[in-house]
């Protein structure tokens, strides 16, 4: 029998291990097939481009499935969603396993990430039917940490599979593992979005204009991507900052980012201490505050001390990381709470949103970086989007 909505509200302890678990399924079989990519080179016959599909290509079904799996919850209910996704996900680990081909495994992997995904864009709309909007972003700050631990460990994990076992093992343990929550789920997980089996097309639509004319929506949604920004842009810049400029070694490079992820899992502590006293609004503009300082900081450093070596990247990363970790939580309670009744589509576009706007961040800094002999451009275009979040945020929410 599973818990009653008010058995899970009063004692958050019962679900919020699942939902974690949920939420860690899709960074992490993102993450944990990297160490075994040269292997997949040889023994697929292909060559490291075609491989790197495995990769993108997965994170741009992650990131459009939320938006077709967010509206499915709210029209069928969160339960059965979720379901069918962790089973598909299953499916698809398998199908991976028995790949012969490069073009099977890539298929095999865009499938795998869609249902990967329903653990992050429904486990969000779950934790609203729960709880009100400023609860509801203490509860995410914790759920979210999962989305940094994961990809943390995966790799580990994955290179030491594929080095005993060959790349096969890593997709039979992702097959275990989502299997595992799978069963976990269909044992514990109730169903929290009671309005969705009276939920027409036709009322669902009017829930979806009114949560889409709704400027403050907006400002949840570009504070939320925006204020990611300067996390992937120091992704996608960080490495070549560290490794081709400073000279330094990809370990050392991985010891330091260890640096940035605590700041962002302190942020989220922050926010499950704080929400409910001081409110959505006010941890987002302190988020994009920190977030600020710490681009200024780290565009000093840049100037003053170009010689520093990794200190002047990382240290002041944290205070960013810490930023992101405070006002993302509370973006994604926001979004999801304008129109309750259509919180799955709003998470789901909450999710397309920042991982569109990261896979741009990555791309364009990049390509800034590639013709400069100095790791200022990074600086600038991490405080540019900060400002623009700032801004953006403050004007939408007085509409």
């Amino acid at each position: 029998m599973h818990p009653s909505r008010e058995l899970l509200t009063a004692r958050p302890w019962r679900l919020l291990p699942l939902l974690m678990a949920m939420t860690a399924i899709g960074p992490a079989t993102l993450n944990i097939v990297v160490p075994a990519l040269p292997g997949m080179i040889t023994r697929l016959g292909t060559d490291a481009g075609t491989v790197q599909l495995t990769l993108s290509l997965y994170l741009l079904s992650l990131a459009c499935a939320q938006l077709l799996l967010g509206p499915l919850s709210d029209r069928f209910g969160r339960r059965p969603v979720v379901l069918v996704g962790l089973a598909l996900s299953v499916v698809a680990s398998l199908a991976a396993i028995a790949a012969s081909s490069i073009g099977a495994l890539i298929a095999a992997r865009i499938i795998q990430a869609a249902g990967a995904s329903t653990g992050i864009v429904v486990g969000r709309a779950i934790i609203r039917d729960l709880y009100d909007r400023d609860r509801a972003a203490g509860m995410i700050g914790l759920v979210t940490t999962a989305m940094v631990i994961a990809p943390m460990v995966a790799p580990l994990v994955g290179g030491l599979l594929d080095s005993q076992f060959g790349w096969e093992a890593i997709f039979l343990f992702i097959t275990l593992s989502s299997g595992a929550v799978f069963v976990w789920a269909v044992r514990v997980l109730p169903e929290t979005h009671h309005a969705a089996v009276a939920q027409t097309p036709a009322e669902m639509g009017r829930e979806w204009r009114a949560l889409l004319g709704n400027a403050k929506f907006y400002a949840y949604i570009v504070a939320g991507a925006l204020g990611s920004a300067p996390y992937f842009t120091f992704l996608g810049g960080g490495p070549h900052v560290v490794i081709t400029l400073m000279g330094r070694s990809s370990a050392e490079y991985g010891l330091w980012f260890a640096v940035s992820s605590f700041g962002y899992m302190s942020g989220n502590f922050t926010v499950s201490r704080l929400a409910q006293r001081y409110g959505l609004d006010t941890l987002i503009m302190a988020g994009i505050v920190c977030e600020f300082i710490g681009a200024c900081i780290t565009a000093l450093l840049f100037i003053a001390l170009p010689d520093g070596g990794p200190a002047i990247v990382f240290l002041p990363q944290f205070l960013i990381s810490y930023g992101n970790g405070l006002l993302l939580p509370n973006c994604i309670a926001g979004a999801v709470s304008i129109r309750p009744e259509a919180a799955g589509a709003a998470s789901g576009l909450t999710g397309f949103s920042q991982m569109a706007t990261g896979a741009a961040a990555t791309q364009i800094i990049s390509l800034l970086l590639a013709g400069s002999a100095s790791a200022l451009p990074m600086a600038w275009m991490m405080l540019a989007v900060v400002i623009v979040a700032g801004v953006a945020f403050k004007v939408l929410v007085r509409r």
